[in-house]
């Protein structure tokens, strides 16, 4: 599936939250407001558990649904894991890799986010590929160093057909869950470093046409100031998700900023 930064794209990650009557009732709100949320790319991205039941909610509506993690093999001895087959059969259409969560807590690599990908893509899922600093690297100075070896090594392989179909989100460490945001200069200024990255492997062409996500700490508050920045195409939201009426009004937000800037 190729994609389009024509809209925003707003990526509702639930992280490790809900029971299965709680995502339906969600989703049935997000729903009913849906015709009125045309102008934003909308997915929701629930634990496994409710995939299933979550695109039934949704469809017939523009929501899409996309999943937290995933392996890159089809199937065999890999107790816990869930491949892209699965993925599909449950209704997914995108698939978030390198999570910083899955990196801290896990051993995501670059490697593996890099065998992930490829996976997905061989499967007609679309990736959101997670990258960013720790509050160490920042402080440091090592921002771009890090996100750059995060795009080098994660796209090693993919031609610009593949580049396409994959969402690129800056998710800097320090800001998510904490209710600390980088500023709008701050996230323009990486915004700007990876398009500006993506030029470089794959030319201008594909790289104006990337989706790059904010991810960390958004909210209705910020998400104007932050969507109003030239590179900034989206968000990945992630506590601010869990609510029907916040993640509205995050998209409504949305919407306002894009359509100013465009």
């Amino acid at each position: 599936m190729t994609i389009s930064n024509e809209k925003p794209f707003l990526a509702g990650n639930w992280k490790m939250h809900k029971t299965i009557p709680e995502a339906v009732e969600m989703v049935k709100a997000l729903k009913e407001e849906s015709p009125q949320l045309t102008d934003a790319e909308l997915v929701v991205i629930p634990p496994y558990t409710m995939l299933s039941e979550v695109k039934k909610v949704i469809e017939g509506s523009t929501i899409q649904l996309g999943a937290q993690n995933i392996f890159w093999e089809e199937k065999g001895a890999f107790t816990g894991e869930v491949s892209p087959p699965m993925l599909k059969d449950a209704g997914c259409q995108y698939v978030t890799i390198g999570h910083s969560e899955r990196r801290q807590y896990f051993g995501e690599t670059n490697e593996t986010v890099n065998k992930k990908i490829k996976a997905a893509l061989a499967h007609e899922l679309t990736p959101i590929m997670c990258i960013g600093e720790s509050l160490e690297e920042r402080e440091k100075g090592n921002t771009m160093d890090k996100v750059g070896t995060q795009i080098n090594s994660g796209l090693e392989g993919l031609g610009k057909d593949e580049i396409r179909r994959i969402v690129i989100a800056y998710e800097p460490i320090w800001a998510i869950g904490t209710g600390v945001t980088a500023t709008p200069p701050q996230a323009e200024e990486v915004h700007s470093f990876i398009r500006k990255k993506l030029t470089e492997k794959y030319g201008n062409e594909i790289a104006s046409y990337a989706i790059i996500l904010y991810g960390g700490s958004v909210k209705p508050a910020n998400t104007y100031s932050i969507l109003k920045e030239n590179n900034i195409n989206g968000a990945l939201v992630g506590g601010a998700s869990l609510e029907a009426d916040s993640f509205i009004q995050i998209t409504k937000e949305a919407i306002k900023a894009y359509k100013e800037k465009k």
